[in-house]
């Protein structure tokens, strides 16, 4: 991603998208399936990981008492190691990708979006962007994914010759606007909009 925003000529625009609990939302049957006709698993792979994820049950302890216990029917389980790679298998997906460059954008990990464009076209990036962004959203929605517009991030990518061709435009997500960060944190690693 880094190398596409410093290759870009002019002007480039960076989202970062956040998952409302991501790994509570999975949904068993969705991620089998794409295990299946995304990943190519079948047999006693696959087996193992319906396996994995059928009738796992819960319940809550508080000072000696347990409520009933219940069939989880989404979510992966948190701080195993299966965990976090079976949530990028159920996102990281050719739809979204291909969604996303439908829209004109690049994406990494389907969570982050950008693209760039020539100076006095900021604001129309802006906007494509905040498109795009929707469109990713109603897929995420489809998926039982929830799309966190209080924790999305957007971020100008520019030298600083060229701040002055930048829009006070706000990025728009689920109706939300999203103002412009000069820096932000992705994945440990902080980025400045100077780059």
């Amino acid at each position: 991603m880094l190398s596409d925003i410093y290759t870009a000529l002019d002007i480039a625009a960076l989202a970062l998208l956040d998952l409302s609990a991501a790994f509570d939302t999975v949904d068993h049957y969705i991620l089998l399936r794409r295990l299946q006709r995304s990943f190519g698993l079948s047999g006693s792979a696959l087996a193992w990981f319906t396996s994995y994820l059928s009738q796992r049950q819960q319940y809550v302890s508080h000072h000696g008492d347990h409520s009933e216990t219940t069939t989880i029917q989404f979510g992966v389980p948190q701080g195993s190691v299966l965990g976090p790679i079976l949530l990028v298998m159920y996102t990281a997906t050719a739809d979204v990708v291909h969604l996303v460059e439908q829209y004109g954008f690049n994406a990494h990990h389907d969570t982050q979006l950008y693209g760039w464009c020539q100076p006095g076209n900021s604001a129309s990036l802006c906007r494509d962007l905040g498109d795009c962004v929707e469109g990713v959203a109603q897929w995420m929605s489809s998926n039982r994914l929830q799309l966190n517009a209080g924790k999305t991030e957007f971020m100008w990518c520019v030298p600083p010759r060229r701040r002055h061709h930048l829009p006070a435009d706000q990025l728009m997500v689920r109706s939300a606007a999203v103002a412009p960060l000069m820096s932000i944190r992705d994945l440990g690693v902080h980025l400045n909009g100077d780059m």
